[in-house]
């Protein structure tokens, strides 16, 4: 059975904004996407939406509704109250292009900066095999439909602008933690993770992993164990005594 719900939907570009009061249609069954389509169908034909499948597998429609980060095909309208006022807004941590649309190559400028897999020289089709257990492993992250949500509320990014040239962010540190764990990739990334794409900036609050809509666990699976492989490197006394060692055995010879 439908009713009138209450909407404030942020519009506006770059320059300027303000949020706008909507009196809408809502039925049974429906998701926030769904109302929307229906204020831009009905009262706001210019309202810019970025979406695509409908599903919670593009990653298009994300969004803030009532201040958390989500996507809007996948928020269900009766999880609020009839009486509540719902309120839409762009991603914060992004630059606004249009309404509800940000700007999100951010992310992919990022993500150019992760070298890509390197597997053996010469290694052929067959030669390698690889544990069901390192599959399974990197699996996880591959489900990311890069919504960029883990992005958003990562307050490293969200609370400061200044940090996006040092940091890349969760959803970047994960493919980081990903390649690094595959057992056919040659490359050592921990450096770059750590002074590229600063690792360090991330306090492991696990907030990313809080609002990602595959359930992926990103702090506890890809952040806190490429952490610890960097603090292996850094700061493990066997390893400095033995790098200290290596030195002392090319200087005699």
């Amino acid at each position: 059975m439908g009713y009138k719900a209450k909407f404030k939907i942020w519009r506006g570009d770059n320059g300027d904004g303000e949020l706008v009061d909507y009196a809408v249609e809502v039925n049974e069954g429906e998701v926030v996407l769904d109302v929307l389509h229906r204020v831009q169908a009905e009262q706001a034909n210019d309202l810019a939406i970025r979406w695509n499948c409908k599903a919670g597998k593009c990653g298009s429609c994300s969004a803030e509704v009532n201040g958390k980060p989500r996507l809007m095909c996948m928020t269900r309208m009766n999880t609020f109250e009839e009486t509540d006022t719902i309120t839409v807004t762009p991603l914060r941590a992004f630059p606004v292009i249009r309404d509800l649309v940000t700007d999100v190559s951010f992310n992919y400028e990022k993500a150019r900066e992760v070298p890509a897999f390197s597997p053996p020289v010469g290694l052929k089709p067959g030669e390698f095999r690889m544990e069901q257990d390192d599959v399974q492993r990197s699996q996880e992250f591959r489900k990311c439909i890069e919504c960029f949500l883990c992005q958003n509320t990562c307050h490293a990014v969200r609370d400061h602008e200044e940090n996006k040239q040092y940091f890349a962010g969760p959803r970047v540190l994960m493919r980081v933690a990903e390649l690094d764990m595959h057992p056919l990739d040659t490359l050592d990334r921990k450096k770059t993770a750590q002074d590229d794409l600063g690792l360090g900036y991330c306090n492991i609050t696990k907030c990313c992993t809080e609002v990602c809509p595959e359930h992926i666990k990103i702090t506890d699976n890809a952040l806190i164990p490429l952490k610890e492989r960097v603090a292996d490197v850094k700061y493990d006394p066997v390893r400095w005594l033995g790098s200290k060692i290596g030195v002392r055995k090319s200087d005699n010879a």
